[in-house]
């Protein structure tokens, strides 16, 4: 029997990085807003209510703002898949999605934003 599968969503990270074509971008940087599904059986730790059963989401946060603060990547899919990729591997999750949305579109000014999605893994189909 397969387990039922929960969503932990982490909403409206907002970190500055240094991600894009332009050196520019690379040079002076730009907030970035993601958010990070993760999905996972969560039974075990609802009966116990010890954070060592559960996804720690606060170390999930402490990955997301080292890799989208300090790590350089020309293009948001591969920002996003890396985070997805490194999500996945690293917790006991069955999936991962991250969407990170930028704000600041040079010579597109009156683009709101642009929002990529990467999933992994099942995510509870």
């Amino acid at each position: 029997m397969s387990a039922e599968l929960s969503r932990i969503t982490l909403s409206d990270i907002g970190i500055v990085g240094y991600h894009g074509h332009l050196a520019a971008e690379k040079e002076l940087g730009q907030r970035f807003q993601i958010d990070v599904d993760l999905f996972c059986d969560v039974q075990v730790a609802a009966e116990s209510d010890r954070l060592t059963d559960a996804v720690n989401y606060e170390e999930v946060y402490r990955v997301v703002e080292k890799i989208v603060g300090e790590d350089r990547f020309n293009l948001l899919e591969a920002l996003a898949a890396h985070l997805v990729e490194t999500i996945y591997e690293g917790f006991d999750v069955e999936g991962v999605i991250v969407r990170i949305r930028k704000p600041s579109i040079p010579y597109c000014p009156n683009l709101g934003h642009v929002e990529i999605e990467v999933d992994r893994g099942r995510t509870g189909e």
